[in-house]
């Protein structure tokens, strides 16, 4: 069995979940496109599997890989991050209470004060969860829900710290390590109850695959999870399963060169007049403890976001100014992206609640792919420098 105890990441990536095929000797699996499987008599299938919503063969060896790069028991795919983050409220009993970081996904955010709501689940957000975690739980509180980093402005939480005060209280702990990947950051190392991703980021790395997946150890959770993932049927594609199989092999290093260019257009941006702030771990002296404890090597990962300075105007001419990072939703592939998160990823929630949470018109959100560090580093100095003149002069041009 493969393990992040006996082997090193890399060679998770590459082996954990890939057999080699005992018939053909195949050493890239097949896609097992087939909706149902032979039965020798009712109710007693040939080999393992029925049919393709219950399981399949291409989702069972991705989630296999992926459990032990999480180092969890488990892991369960879905059709998307979202139908993940779905699945898991969903298994919560009516009347329950969520906390969650105020700093989140938009989709996130769309799903808690939208949806949960409508099957008698209540969140409350909040923007310290380390230190009003103790204040903010509640009788009925089942659930906290952490990213670190968080979408877009990129807060870190000390996992063990809120995992050590929930479970005093018998609250389970779900970290989305969508930012950093399983190659960075092992949130259930730290006391995490689940780990979620949206597969289509830096797990898959190629956005050509729409994919979510939670890992967990717990196996009581595992009958519940597994069963609801058949029973609502938010699954994914065989073909999907395969492909993003096929990308997780380079994860450590994409995720690493990725890591190492956000570092590189992070300070870069830090040393710019035309930049108010840069959110990036490495880079905030608060945020070093917690980097040097959670994150693989004090990695910083590929996200990055900044405030511009001349306001939401120049945020824009920068976003249609850009060469290499390409205007558009989404972050961890191996091309590099920018986006407006007021006016993208985050524009369904409200302008209070948003801008509390460091979400202002003028953020600007990239995500780093694996370019050289040196072209992606003249892309956004060269960006701001076009964005401010033609701020200036009243024109945009790209």
């Amino acid at each position: 069995m493969f393990t992040l105890k006996k082997h090193g990441f890399g060679t998770l990536a590459v082996h954990a979940g890939a057999p080699v095929d005992p018939a053909t000797g195949a050493v890239i699996e097949s896609i097992s496109l087939s909706t149902t499987f032979a039965q020798s008599s009712p109710h007693h299938p040939i080999g393992a599997y029925e049919y393709s919503r219950s399981s399949n063969p291409n989702r069972t060896n991705f989630e296999a890989c992926i459990a032990a790069l999480e180092g969890a028991r488990h892991a369960l795919a879905f059709s998307s991050g979202s139908a993940t983050t779905a699945v898991i409220l969903q298994s919560l009993p009516k009347g329950s209470h969520v906390i969650s970081v105020s700093d989140v996904y938009g989709g996130t955010h769309r799903y808690f004060t939208k949806v949960a709501s409508a099957h008698g689940v209540a969140v409350t957000f909040t923007n310290d969860i380390q230190h009003k975690l103790q204040s903010t739980i509640q009788p009925n509180t089942k659930l906290i829900w952490i990213e670190s980093p968080s979408n877009p402005t990129l807060s870190l939480v000390n996992i063990a710290v809120v995992a050590t005060i929930a479970h005093q209280h018998d609250i389970m702990v779900v970290v989305d390590n969508t930012f950093l990947s399983p190659y960075i950051q092992n949130p259930l190392m730290h006391g995490a109850d689940i780990v979620v991703h949206s597969v289509t980021k830096y797990i898959n790395g190629h956005s050509d695959v729409v994919m979510g997946v939670a890992a967990f150890s717990d196996d009581e959770l595992h009958t519940r999870l597994s069963f609801l993932q058949n029973a609502i049927g938010a699954i994914p594609s065989p073909f999907d399963c395969w492909l993003a199989h096929r990308g997780v092999k380079t994860l450590h290093l994409r995720a690493r060169q990725a890591s190492n260019n956000g570092d590189l257009v992070a300070k870069a941006l830090q040393d710019s007049p035309h930049v108010l702030v840069v959110n990036y771990p490495t880079l905030n002296a608060q945020n070093i403890a917690i980097v040097q404890k959670q994150h693989r090597d004090g990695l910083g990962g590929g996200m990055i976001s900044f405030r511009v300075r001349g306001g939401a105007e120049v945020a824009r001419n920068f976003c249609s100014s850009t060469k290499f990072f390409t205007l558009a939703e989404s972050l961890g592939g191996v091309e590099s992206l920018v986006e407006l998160p007021a006016e993208m990823t985050h524009a369904g929630i409200p302008i209070g609640e948003r801008e509390a949470a460091g979400v202002y018109d003028d953020l600007v959100r990239l995500s780093c792919g694996v370019e050289d560090g040196e072209d992606l580093v003249n892309d956004v100095l060269e960006a701001l420098s076009k964005a401010t003149h033609n701020s200036a002069s009243g024109s945009v041009s790209r």
